[in-house]
């Protein structure tokens, strides 16, 4: 089971994840079933003992080889172009955050509450205590509440980064210069951890994200 958990996905905590790991599990049965059929051929076609000496062509098998390719990739092309509508799409949400990402830390903004800013290091290894995570902890995390839509701005003040959360399935460079968006919507209450997935210099490794998402009664709470 650890093995297994290592090279799948992470667990979904948001409607975009759940819906990227369906598509993932949909494209690898696809996949699974071409290698199994193509390996059953290729090993009948060398311990068979068939010959026709004389065979020059067949539109038949030839027509079907070209169409069955094209029908498969119309069934994985379809769910794939509805995901990315569905990644792209963001309809009014609740709460704006702006991203900055800086060498090396990044800067939250709540657009939509006056004087709501703060900046988010990582934990040095004094700071963390028993049930923290070294290398993905943060003194300041990022509060969101439960079952809202989310927009972030995200943008960059020196070099290009990337705001990338895997369970919520978001991952959005940071450009300076240039405002990127994304949405999310998180369905359980938590922590959700990431980091910036671009090499950005020295300290690349040492910019973690952490998201906290509580019920909106303690998000007004905190907000005030």
């Amino acid at each position: 089971m650890a093995t297994w958990n290592m090279i799948s996905t992470q667990d979904s905590i948001s409607p975009l994840m759940e819906q990227l790991t369906f598509f993932h599990d949909h494209t690898m049965t696809i996949l699974v079933m071409i290698t199994m059929m193509v390996g059953y051929l290729m090993s009948s076609l060398f311990f068979n003992k068939f010959n026709y000496r004389l065979l020059l062509e067949e539109q038949m098998i030839e027509t079907i080889w070209t169409i069955l390719p094209a029908v498969i990739l119309v069934f994985i092309a379809l769910p794939s172009l509805r995901i990315l509508y569905m990644l792209d799409e963001i309809k009014t949400p609740s709460i704006t955050i702006k991203t900055i990402g800086h060498q090396w830390y990044w800067s939250y903004e709540y657009t939509d509450f006056k004087q709501k800013e703060f900046d988010s290091y990582m934990k040095t290894p004094e700071d963390l205590k028993i049930f923290s995570f070294r290398l993905l902890d943060v003194d300041n995390r990022i509060i969101v509440p439960l079952k809202s839509k989310i927009r972030m701005m995200i943008t960059a003040a020196d070099v290009i980064h990337s705001w990338t959360i895997p369970s919520l399935g978001v991952k959005m460079d940071a450009t300076p210069g240039r405002l990127n968006q994304t949405s999310f919507l998180i369905n359980s209450t938590g922590l959700s951890y990431g980091q910036c997935s671009e090499i950005c210099g020295a300290n690349h490794s040492f910019m973690p994200i952490v998201i906290e998402s509580i019920t909106p009664k303690f998000f007004i709470e905190w907000i005030k």
